[in-house]
């Protein structure tokens, strides 16, 4: 049988002694890491028992629980950040950096609201507006064939208002003889009366009044003056009643690309694409030399559970061993099982720590404490002041 390495009682340098060299380079896991060594050799029974692992076997499970805890808190990091996150450039590396919580996505949102509800809410993508000829004796007309191919290159088109030839209600709230607004400020300067005139008073009104009476003059107009109505269905039009003579039909609407482009975005072939999902948000293994006490206090824990594991693996490979007379029973097995549970609870207890410290746990505990204080202002006697 071959003889099996036992912990010398040191470790040799760290540089290239580990798997992947993520750490090798920085200063503070080259000193802690032989300390490590000696620790967990010592939590596993040295130097009154022998430890069946070198010094490389512990710099591997300290990399490992290193690299296992910068996964797991970023991890946490992605799920509280990605919403925030989404869209922007993968370029930038967001490792021990803070995400401060802004309404882009909300406006994006309020966007595409804006294009799907028009006018006049707004969004996104341009709105275009178009016009075929409406002939006498003809009522089903193809949007798309008449105007599309012409206008815009045989692209699809998705149409969201159609209307005839009336003045537009802008026109009409400010038409010269009108008796509203400016109107009735002409046909007093008409009359060389000017702005002082006893008989006119001027009241200002707040923005959202014009356009509310703008509002109300256009509804008047598709509801009680049109003489035609219109069914609508993929870009066919039918006209209500058989149009008696030729006039222009005007009508709203989307280039249905455009209205699509903004929805699916990805990487592509350029270096700095968007962050679209959980697999591209750019968080990198984190630097030892900026991981605080209680993540190393973490690491050592969970890199002697791997120290466990892996000696429970060689000792497992025999069962027992025969001496003068018995056999000594091997305790793999059990330092394997143990190795398990103590991995399951650190990574539990981590899981539950980042929870803590979430975005949204961190808001319902300022929301209590300032709930907490205002109930403690409210008990406090008001001052009387004696001037």
């Amino acid at each position: 049988m071959a003889q099996t390495a036992i912990w010398p009682g040191s470790g040799s340098a760290v540089l290239g002694n580990t798997p992947f060299g993520t750490f090798d380079s920085q200063s503070a896991f080259q000193t802690d890491a032989p300390k490590f060594a000696k620790w967990c050799a010592q939590r596993l029974g040295y130097p009154i028992m022998d430890v069946e692992l070198q010094d490389t076997s512990f710099y591997a499970c300290f990399e490992e629980a290193s690299l296992e805890y910068s996964s797991q808190v970023n991890q946490y990091n992605i799920l509280d950040n990605l919403l925030q996150l989404r869209g922007q450039s993968t370029g930038s590396d967001l490792t021990h950096k803070n995400v401060t919580p802004t309404l882009g996505r909300t406006v994006q949102l309020s966007n595409q609201y804006g294009t799907e509800a028009s006018l006049p809410v707004g969004g996104n993508v341009d709105l275009k507006k178009g016009s075929i000829t409406v002939t006498s004796g003809s009522q089903e007309y193809d949007l798309n064939a008449l105007y599309a191919a012409v206008s815009e290159s045989g692209k699809a088109i998705e149409i969201r208002r159609v209307y005839h030839g009336a003045t537009p209600a802008i026109q009409r709230y400010f038409d010269p003889y009108a008796t509203t607004g400016y109107g009735t400020q002409n046909l007093i300067e008409g009359f060389g009366f000017g702005s002082y005139s006893p008989a006119v008073s001027f009241t200002m009104m707040p923005i959202f009044e014009d356009l509310l009476r703008v509002q109300a003059i256009e509804l008047n107009d598709e509801i009680r003056k049109s003489a035609y109505s219109f069914h609508l269905v993929n870009n066919k039009l039918r006209i209500f009643p058989d149009p008696s003579n030729t006039f222009k039909v005007w009508f709203d609407y989307y280039i249905t690309e455009d209205k699509n482009s903004g929805v699916i975005e990805g990487v592509g072939t350029s270096a700095t694409g968007s962050i679209s999902d959980f697999s591209n948000v750019p968080y990198n293994t984190m630097s030892y030399n900026h991981i605080n006490d209680p993540g190393k206090t973490w690491i050592r824990k969970y890199g002697l559970a791997l120290s466990k594991e892996i000696l429970g693996a060689v000792r497992s490979k025999y069962g027992t061993i025969p001496i003068p007379n018995s056999e000594v029973t091997m305790d793999g097995d059990a330092l394997r099982t143990e190795a398990a549970t103590e991995k399951e609870q650190l990574i539990t207890q981590l899981r539950e720590t980042l929870e803590q410290t979430s975005r949204r746990s961190l808001t319902e505990k300022d929301q209590e404490e300032s709930e907490f204080l205002q109930q403690k202002l409210n008990k406090v006697p008001i001052p009387i002041f004696i001037g």
